[in-house]
């Protein structure tokens, strides 16, 4: 049922993948204005992912999701109202503040639910569900944005309520027996005071790699959309049916190369995989850039992704405790949102200032390194931690 809610919260996402092309195409703001203001995006993200960490071990993850989802429904109904560069920073800024302090605590929820023995493959679950509205967003948003940009954020707004109203409907009861049962653990035993992510330096330097893996992976998002359409010549329908192809192959193939990793490889083998595959979809955009090597691209960052993004949460959960889960994926949160922030700007300005062979050939070369780097930390951060979650 999470991943329900997920997927009909997410197949509502068609506002990101299209804010770039909305700023540039509609509201007709420069390209470098247009990194400025998605970076709002990622200060947002910031200011959510911290925020969301710190209010769901105080009050829980169930209250966070659900007010998340429902105050996201008027704010994505007020971006269209906003014409100007700072109104759309503005906007974008509390928007995503609000949307992404729902993602610590959907983690936390997922180690709540979730058998021990089964925490990465439910991860790869909730993202398969996420793959899989983001695999129907965007082509359904390639289609509407030819009509209006105006149905993307009213679209976005009602799949926010549904997500809501499920979620809400579905856990309110479960949440209350988990209180329950809490409760009554916490009055047998006694509750160890657990240490700050913030203190703990092996997880900062973890954090700080899925941060730069995420400046690379994020361009997704920003830049490889600008890119489709003055580059390649891509039309926005088809636009979104690259992004939504992404969407289904990862929804194909996760689970079982998710089955496979976990069976055949180590968590660092796995991620320094999925971390360079990833730089390497990169990178051979620029040498070419015709469609069958627009689809080859996609479908290895797909993969990529898939053995490395679900696998990232699945570190955070065994490095965390038992009562501050929600402070570790917070964090871990953080270092994406940080990139959310870096990459639109950086992405941006390198393609307008040096080409955008300069970005993809230098992504590829970034990512390579931090694959190497993830090869050799998180066995180093993870060998100290003997327990399986609870």
């Amino acid at each position: 049922m999470l991943a329900l809610v997920m997927l009909i919260n997410r197949a509502g996402s068609m506002v990101l993948p299209f804010l770039g092309v909305y700023m540039t195409a509609h509201l007709k703001f420069s390209i470098e204005h247009t990194g400025i203001v998605l970076s709002f995006f990622g200060i947002g993200s910031v200011i959510g992912s911290w925020l969301g960490g710190f209010i769901t071990d105080k009050i829980g993850e169930y209250k966070v999701q659900y007010l998340s989802l429902l105050l996201s429904v008027p704010l994505f109904c007020l971006i269209p109202l906003f014409k100007t560069e700072v109104g759309v920073a503005a906007i974008i800024l509390i928007q995503s503040i609000v949307s992404d302090s729902f993602r610590p605590a959907n983690s936390v929820a997922i180690t709540k639910y979730a058998k021990p023995e089964n925490i990465t493959r439910a991860f790869s679950l909730n993202r398969m569900a996420v793959n899989l509205g983001f695999s129907i967003g965007p082509a359904l948003g390639g289609i509407l944005s030819a009509i209006s940009y105006e149905f993307l954020f009213f679209s976005n707004a009602l799949a926010a309520l549904l997500a809501g109203i499920l979620y809400i409907v579905f856990f309110r009861k479960r949440n209350k027996l988990a209180k329950l049962r809490a409760r009554k653990v916490k009055e047998a035993i006694e509750i160890k005071k657990e240490n700050s992510p913030y203190r703990d330096s092996k997880f900062l330097i973890y954090c700080f790699l899925c941060m730069l893996f995420s400046i690379c992976f994020f361009q997704l998002f920003s830049t490889l959309t600008i890119f489709y359409k003055d580059t390649a010549h891509l039309s926005q329908q088809n636009i979104g049916y690259l992004l939504g192809y992404s969407g289904f192959i990862v929804v194909l193939l996760e689970m079982g190369l998710v089955q496979i990793a976990e069976k055949y490889l180590s968590l660092a083998r796995t991620m320094f995989l999925g971390t360079f595959i990833c730089g390497l979809s990169y990178a051979m955009l620029g040498f070419d850039y015709s469609i069958i090597t627009l689809v080859i691209s996609m479908t290895l960052l797909s993969i990529g992704e898939i053995w490395a993004l679900p696998f990232m949460s699945t570190i955070t959960a065994l490095r965390s405790g038992k009562n501050n889960k929600g402070a570790y994926m917070g964090l871990n949160g953080i270092s994406f949102s940080i990139a959310f922030i870096v990459t639109p700007y950086l992405g941006t300005l390198i393609a307008e200032k040096l080409g955008f062979t300069v970005l993809w050939v230098g992504t590829g070369v970034l990512a390579t390194l931090i694959a190497i780097a993830f090869y050799f930390i998180v066995p180093w951060m993870i060998k100290d931690n003997k327990e399986i979650i609870d």
